[in-house]
């Protein structure tokens, strides 16, 4: 079943990178006691992911910051080292870029991706939600090979 506004985000543990090297992040310590907008892209340095999701929301972190997010988070069903380089490469050292690598937070919210048909696997969905203290308030889920609803643009005009 597909998540849905009001729901609370389930228990997850995605990865991250520190300083150190790739570290556990729990949905729990991601978004307890926040205000988080999380976007998901099916994959780290694909074309709309590259060219206008991720620099979207470079763009305009300062204005979705100022609306009261403490936190913007970038998901892909992708490894943790994909994603660290896929943030350095796009200068989003304002985004939380986390990996769901083995794509248990995309199934567990039903938001998964089959991209077999392109070589990719299992993926997520394209979507952007925006979520306080865990549950969900807004969702923005794009039809397939759609990127308008769960854009920067979009999302800050809904905050």
């Amino acid at each position: 079943m597909t998540i849905r506004t009001g729901d609370r985000i389930p228990d997850s543990t995605f990865t991250v990178m520190l300083e150190n090297g790739p570290a556990p992040l729990t949905s729990a310590e991601l978004f307890g006691g926040k205000k988080v907008v999380l976007f998901s892209v099916p994959g780290a340095f694909t074309p709309t992911c590259s060219a206008r999701h991720l620099p979207g929301f470079v763009d305009l972190a300062d204005e979705i910051f100022g609306k009261g997010v403490d936190t913007i988070a970038c998901m892909a069903v992708n490894d943790v080292f994909v994603m660290n380089a896929w943030g350095k490469s796009a200068n989003a050292d304002k985004i939380k870029m986390i990996a769901d690598g083995n794509g248990s937070f995309a199934r567990a919210i039903g938001l998964e991706l089959d991209a077999s048909g392109f070589g990719m696997g299992q993926r997520s969905q394209r979507f952007a939600l925006l979520a306080e203290d865990g549950v969900v308030t807004q969702l923005f889920i794009e039809g397939p090979g759609e990127f308008i609803v769960s854009s920067a643009e979009h999302v800050l005009s809904s905050l």
